[in-house]
């Protein structure tokens, strides 16, 4: 998506680490956000036990707060370079953006109502989204119809559902592999009990310990496989320290993702940098500025397990997403927001307060 918001961003007056920041953050968003999470949710299925559909009804309300921290990071950047918006003339109209996004809304609502309105099982219900999404294929944004370009765009889908079932079934056994030999070995009890003693048997150096590891691995796999191998090692420490499993799998995971736009490798923001010309390390501070939800969110999930209980508590988990969304919009504007240094700290305690006030308290 770069090739297309970079230049559109710098002709609005985006400065160039601004720009390549946004595009880092919010591609590296797209794996936390439901129903995908960059495959993520395919091998917690596997891992876990625990049905797609509660997966995602745990991971929505996080992931929307991700993007919100990013947005309110974005108005607070905007606020500090004095930015326009789109003038008129150059937004789309809203009959172009109805059409292009019916593509992917028609197939995707389709999965979500087969899934959460019918109680279709994943598979059935994805097999009617793909059904559909085919039929869309032959059809083009200004109602034509060309069989030589629908062919080609066939071929392409399927090229790149081959490549993404590959890569999921690589992840999942090479999952099965790793799981085994911590098994056989005992090297998964031995490291256990290590990150207990390290951390005291207490819970948050533990989680601690946890996204240190999750970061060092994220710098050498992939994101997905580095959840693999972390939760097989981390995961039972956790468990033992009282999280439930999907809690402590989600925690992983988003500390998985941490590499993606955390120096030095942040594999995410040296691709953008580079695509605008600008320095990777004045991106990757600005990144890390506007993904700040990133590495306080799963805080958040331990601290306010609330926020994933849509599926069975809707109203607790709506009043921790209005609680946990203010904490974050503090923090946004006390780290990016044009203020004195008083005010900044302030913010920042505010937001923390909100946040973790309720666990330290009733500690």
């Amino acid at each position: 998506t770069g090739a297309i918001t970079l230049p559109a961003m710098t002709r609005l007056g985006y400065p160039k680490r601004l720009a390549a920041a946004v595009e880092a953050v919010a591609s590296s968003g797209g794996q936390i956000m439901p129903p995908l999470m960059g495959a993520g949710a395919f091998v917690m299925v596997e891992l876990t036990g625990v049905p797609y559909t509660a997966i995602m009804a745990a991971a929505v309300l996080p992931a929307f707060l991700y993007f919100f921290a990013v947005w309110v990071g974005i108005n607070a950047y905007a606020g500090r370079y004095d930015l326009a918006g789109m003038a008129p003339e150059d937004r789309p109209s809203p009959r172009a953006v109805l059409i292009t996004s019916a593509f992917f809304a028609i197939p995707f609502a389709v999965l979500m109502w087969g899934m959460f309105a019918a109680r279709l099982t994943p598979q059935y219900a994805a097999s009617m989204a793909i059904l559909v999404g085919f039929v869309m294929l032959f059809f083009h944004a200004d109602g034509s119809f060309n069989l030589a370009r629908s062919l080609g765009r066939v071929e392409s889908a399927m090229l790149n559902a081959a490549r993404q079932v590959s890569m999921i079934a690589a992840i999942i056994l090479c999952a099965s592999i790793i799981i085994g030999v911590l098994s056989i070995t005992g090297l998964g009890v031995k490291i256990t009990s290590l990150i207990l003693s390290a951390s005291g048997g207490l819970l948050w150096p533990s989680l601690l310990l946890t996204a240190l590891a999750c970061l060092v691995l994220g710098m050498e796999v992939p994101t997905t496989a580095a959840y693999v191998i972390c939760v097989s090692v981390a995961g039972p420490a956790l468990s033992k320290l009282g999280l439930e499993p999907l809690q402590a799998h989600l925690f992983v995971f988003w500390f998985a993702l941490l590499s993606t736009i955390t120096p030095p490798v942040c594999g995410a923001v040296f691709i953008a940098a580079g695509m605008i010309g600008e320095s990777w390390l004045k991106v990757a501070v600005t990144a890390m500025s506007l993904g700040v939800g990133l590495y306080i969110i799963p805080l958040t999930m331990i601290a306010n397990p609330a926020i994933m209980d849509l599926a069975t508590a809707p109203v607790a988990a709506l009043l921790a997403l209005v609680q946990i969304g203010l904490g974050l919009a503090l923090i946004s504007y006390a780290l990016i927001g044009v203020f004195s240094p008083v005010r900044r700290a302030g913010l920042g305690v505010a937001g923390f307060a909100v946040l973790f006030g309720p666990v330290i308290l009733a500690s």
